[in-house]
């Protein structure tokens, strides 16, 4: 017995997984999760000590980008495998599947439905406005609402910013079990102790820390405000910022009305409350897993949809191709093959669908434009030259490499930052001689092809047809 694996001691003896056998998947979607947690260390404040826990087990990506800096085409762009400049997929306010490249594509948990899994899932996995009923057998609450709804402070808005939107924050009087997320993980328990007749494939997404930052007053209160330490930032950070660069920051919108009304500190402390309310959603749902059937042959994947700005380059939110908006938490645990460590190569969310498809032995899905991690994954260290392409709005792009960040907008504008001597990407060295080699081993990333939106791609199709 004592060559045998556990997998297939498990076989022998009647257990759940026979050795050869697929394994199951659980992928955790968390929304607008900067790298705010301890384990990043991306703000020394922040305690989460079950994110930090799930890392000790997996491979921890530190330089993971997204996509494009928001919800609705960073999901659309992980779930399908395509990037938007080939889908036209750039704002939240685009239907994904109305896309053309997008209108037929195998989504990934389609994917895994395909080759023999059932796929279910709960909370927040596409964009609120466009779920996709068919990528999934069971869905919570529904196909068509991906997540519960959250309580309301009983005041509005709770931080007293006139006119502020959802652009807001404050303390609830009640608790976790009325929040959203806590149901989301009470019907994902659920799910883990029943038997499926498949290997699964579980989604499940927690939506906070996302706007508006209303949790439990006991999470506001493990940060007191007199000990809250804003962003530090640079007030000539856009001076030398190509236009369009600073209409994505508008630093005379959220950054002026937080600063006006003396807002930064509680604005901060409610971000920290709702990532602590967060983790602790995520350590119930890990003590759920660990004792439930599925410990014994799961892969686990962590992912968040993009970062958020509090402040820094006089920006809020995400909205924007520098560090803060692109820079996601990434990190994977693969039975047989992954060792707890960490990897600082650069890699896209965009890699997660061939990743997964990947290790769990499925068939490569031709569209996709990532590439699997699986080197990564059994090897940190190992080499990896391929940049990291994020967007927002079309033909608007940021190359994150190991080293650098060079950014190129529609109109010809550049940025390039040396991440390893200033990280917080305060000088712009685009129009310096010197570094013009490095640009040009940047631009030669840069996607040939810029698709119009849907409703632009119908219309030329329409006018060709005429033609």
């Amino acid at each position: 017995m004592k060559n045998l694996s556990r997998r297939g001691f498990l076989a022998m003896s009647g257990g759940l997984f026979a050795a050869a056998e697929k394994p199951n998947v659980l992928m955790i979607c968390v929304d607008d999760l900067n790298d705010w947690i301890g384990c990043l260390g991306g703000n020394p404040q922040s305690i989460t000590p079950n994110f930090d826990r799930l890392a000790k087990q997996c491979v921890l990506f530190t330089s993971a980008h997204c996509a494009a800096p928001l919800c609705n085409p960073s999901r659309a762009a992980l779930m399908t495998g395509i990037q938007p400049a080939t889908s036209g997929i750039y704002q939240n306010s685009q239907p994904w599947r109305e896309a053309p490249a997008l209108a037929k594509t195998r989504t990934l948990p389609q994917h895994f439905m395909d080759h023999g899994y059932k796929a279910i899932g709960t909370g927040k996995t596409y964009h609120d406005a466009f779920p996709d009923p068919d990528s999934w057998e069971e869905y919570f609450p529904s196909k068509t609402q991906q997540k519960p709804k959250d309580p309301e402070p009983a005041k509005l808005p709770a931080n007293g910013i006139a006119g502020t939107g959802n652009f807001d924050w404050g303390p609830l009087s009640n608790g976790d079990g009325e929040m959203g997320d806590h149901k989301v993980v009470d019907w994902a328990l659920g799910q883990m102790g029943k038997a499926h007749g498949k290997p699964l494939f579980l989604a499940v997404g927690l939506y906070k820390p996302h706007l508006p930052w209303y949790v439990p007053k006991k999470y506001f209160d493990l940060y007191p405000l007199d000990r809250i330490v804003v962003p530090k930032i640079n007030g000539d950070d856009l001076d030398d910022v190509p236009p369009i660069g600073k209409q994505m920051a508008k630093p005379n919108g959220d950054h002026k009305s937080v600063t006006d009304n003396n807002q930064w500190k509680q604005a901060v402390q409610a971000y920290l409350a709702a990532i602590r309310y967060n983790d602790t959603e995520l350590g119930r749902l890990l003590d759920g897993f660990e004792k439930s059937p599925l410990a014994a042959n799961t892969v686990i994947c962590l992912w968040s949809d993009h970062g958020w700005h509090l402040g820094e380059k006089l920006h809020w939110r995400k909205f924007s191709l520098w560090e803060e908006a692109t820079h996601n938490v990434l990190m994977m645990k693969v039975p047989g093959l992954t060792q707890p460590g960490r990897c600082d190569r650069p890699v896209g969310l965009i890699d997660v669908f061939p990743t997964l498809a990947d290790v769990c032995g499925l068939p490569a899905k031709a569209e996709c434009e990532g590439r699997s991690l699986r080197p990564l994954l059994s090897n940190p260290k190992a080499k990896w030259d391929r940049p990291v392409l994020t967007t927002y709005g079309r033909n608007n792009h940021s190359i994150r490499s190991e080293d650098w960040r060079y950014i190129r907008y529609s109109d010809g504008g550049e940025e390039l930052y040396d991440r390893k001597n200033d990280p917080l990407e305060w000088k712009n060295l685009a129009s310096d001689p010197k570094f013009a080699s490095v640009k040009a081993d940047h631009i030669r990333w840069l996607p040939k092809v810029n698709a119009g939106e849907p409703g632009s791609q119908r219309r030329a199709a329409k006018k060709s047809k005429k033609a």
